[in-house]
């Protein structure tokens, strides 16, 4: 080994003399607090790894200068190591992916007026189960009840933590111990291996799968109904298409068979939304008023994709089943927050106006964004980054194309405009890697041994911070 003897295999002694060197602990803590450290836990843990890595590279070769464990450069160290653990590691990103509902980067970004409220209400007390007219406890659901009625037209509501957690509490409050029917070609998996399978296996209730992989008829659903079926389940396929020689049943059919076996009918829409985007250039996806006016029971979907909200599962229906949905026991295990209540009910109260909803609304603004506005805003980055750049990297805008993202709208490209970064002196996997790990992380997307930059994602109030991080990662100066 490097720092051993290469006839007895013992520690040589140039690295025993540099092992010697190595203050103690509590030695180092006390320079430490001579130069304005207090000493606690945390630095006194961080002291140690400090001590330990010196040691550990003395023996493998690496520290071969005593100068290395002089008490500046051992300080220098600790403090390195100390500023990186009091950096948070939940952080701020720019987005320039071009994905609107970009799941690992936290869905949908909520309105300032959303975050206002979430901000004054956790800064206080708040009325999140006290009825202020009657003085006596209440419910934290009916905060946003109301709001979720008038805009969808469903008689009741109740929100969850997640969609997931809308479906599970759903079908194990409907269907523990008895049979649900659902489409085979609607059997969907969704983030992080997870399967409308799974989630009814894990609620009690038994799945019956009719039809094939590409097509399902009414007569199938009608074969597979026995007196022990709980319900007819309808899994909206946002995240995937069956094109092609294809068909499943509409809501509408499957409402009027239920009805004649007096059985209900839930639909999980996975990614809901209140406005239609079609006028946009984006497929025709059913709004949740839609489904609902159609004759579902139930109704499930998420707060945080189309919607535009916090991460949040919202079910709608029938009052008498809500109804039944929120005495559950397992409803306190997934209940939402005052913050998720304060963020949801600022989006939802939005919704009035729906020419307000797609300008406010980020996700909504960023779906629906003329494509002159992305090119003025990949025209404003280029001003800033362009001639500062000349001999490190060459940057164009470029035609290009962004995704919906949040397994929504499936394979539905949407034309943008992105800056596209070409480096000169390095790969463009190290700019890459460069741009994620800056202090103000920026996340893009490399193609054709490119860079790029999505403008659709990137904000007007981000380009100058964006700017100044790719000025500094290529080591130019403004």
């Amino acid at each position: 080994m490097p720092g051993e003897s290469p006839k007895t295999g013992s520690i040589s002694p140039a690295a025993c003399k540099l092992l010697q060197a190595i203050p103690k602990v509590d030695d180092f803590l006390g320079v430490l607090t001579d130069s304005g450290h207090p000493v606690t836990t945390r630095s006194k843990n961080i002291v140690r790894q400090v001590l330990e890595e010196c040691r550990q590279a003395i023996l493998a070769g690496d520290l071969t200068d005593k100068n290395e464990l002089a008490q500046p450069k051992l300080i220098a160290r600790f403090e390195a190591r100390l500023a990186a653990r009091n950096t948070p590691n939940f952080k701020r990103v720019i987005n320039a992916t071009g994905v609107v509902i970009h799941t690992n980067l936290g869905r949908s970004v909520l309105p300032d007026s959303a975050m206002a409220w979430i901000n004054r209400v956790g800064a206080g007390y708040s009325n999140l189960e006290f009825d202020l007219t009657t003085g006596r406890r209440g419910s934290r659901y009916s905060l946003v009840e109301e709001l979720l009625c008038e805009l969808t037209g469903a008689e009741a509501a109740l929100v969850v933590n997640n969609n997931a957690a809308a479906v599970l509490l759903s079908l194990e409050t409907l269907a523990k111990g008895r049979e649900v029917v659902v489409s085979r070609g609607q059997l969907v998996e969704i983030g992080g291996s997870f399967r409308i399978p799974d989630v009814m296996a894990r609620s009690g209730a038994t799945l019956i799968e009719v039809g094939a992989t590409n097509r399902t008829h009414l007569r199938d659903y009608e074969a597979a109904i026995t007196e022990n079926t709980a319900l007819l389940l309808k899994v909206h396929t946002s995240n995937y298409r069956i094109i092609g020689f294809s068909s499943e049943v509409p809501l509408p059919d499957l409402v009027t068979l239920a009805g004649r076996h007096d059985l209900p009918v839930m639909e999980d829409l996975g990614s809901g939304c209140l406005i239609d985007l079609s006028r946009f250039g984006l497929p025709r996806e059913p709004t949740v008023g839609e489904v609902v006016a159609s004759g579902a029971d139930v109704v499930t979907f998420s707060g945080d994709k189309l919607l535009g909200g916090p991460q949040a599962g919202i079910i709608l229906g029938r009052k008498e089943i809500v109804e039944r949905i929120k005495k559950n026991p397992l409803n306190r295990a997934l209940r939402i927050d005052k913050f998720t209540l304060a963020g949801l009910e600022a989006v939802l109260r939005i919704y009035g106006d729906q020419e307000d909803a797609l300008k406010i609304i980020p996700t909504l603004a960023m779906l629906s964004m003329p494509i002159e506005k992305i090119k003025a805003r990949a025209q404003k980055l280029i001003r800033q980054i362009k001639k500062p750049l000349t001999d490190h990297c060459f940057a164009v805008t470029i035609s290009a194309f962004s995704r919906v993202g949040g397994g929504a709208l499936p394979e539905q490209d949407l034309p943008t405009v992105a800056v596209a970064l070409t480096p000169l002196n390095r790969s463009v996997n190290d700019l890459e890697k460069s741009l994620r790990e800056y202090p103000e992380p920026v996340i893009g997307r490399i193609e054709k041994d490119q860079f790029l930059l999505d403008m659709r994602t990137v904000a007007d109030h981000e380009i100058n911070q964006l700017a100044t991080t790719i000025l500094a990662v290529l080591g130019t100066d403004r």
